[in-house]
């Protein structure tokens, strides 16, 4: 029981981690993104990246 209580935690860490990065990247002034030659439309795939690993 423990295990599955320690896995949920997990995920939910790693759900609002991902919300939070992809709202920092969405809501960054475009001059940072193209300082850091990002894409904007693909943040949900860079923050999915950056929090899961995939």
């Amino acid at each position: 029981m423990t295990t599955l209580l320690a896995r949920i935690q997990d995920r939910l860490r790693k759900r609002a981690a991902y919300v939070r990065t992809k709202s920092a990247l969405e809501n960054m002034p475009l001059e940072v993104a193209i300082d850091l030659d990002l894409y904007k439309p693909d943040a949900d795939k860079i923050a999915a990246r950056a929090v899961y690993g995939h």
